[in-house]
């Protein structure tokens, strides 16, 4: 399933569904689809979503200094089509980019 994330002074957003509903919790949202964000709750959910990814990102910074990636190194795969890891915190960064200019513009952001 894919899920459109809309704003009127932003362009669409898609997302596979799994990381859509991720969002959406980390946002402080249920899991609901289709959706929306009042005007008056974008800056909730923005700081929410700035919260979580901060969070995600600190644990993928020590987890690298610990040694315990999540992806693959291709020198110690045997298929040379492994593909790269993409962290939910470079995921979330369009929809943080939606969200500011949402809350600039005072309006809402709808998903389906």
């Amino acid at each position: 399933m894919l899920v459109t994330f809309s704003c009127k002074v932003s362009g669409n957003i898609v997302m596979f569904g799994d990381v859509a509903k991720q969002m959406l919790k980390m946002m402080g949202y249920c899991e609901n689809i289709p959706g929306a964000i009042d005007a008056e709750n974008i800056p909730m959910a923005l700081s929410n979503l700035k919260k979580a990814t901060t969070s995600i990102h600190q644990l993928e910074v020590d987890a690298r200094e610990q040694g315990q990636t999540q992806g693959a190194d291709i020198d110690d795969s045997d298929e040379q089509d492994v593909e790269p890891v993409v962290s939910l915190n470079t995921r979330a960064l369009p929809l943080i980019e939606m969200l500011k200019a949402a809350e600039k513009e005072q309006c809402y952001i709808m998903w389906e």
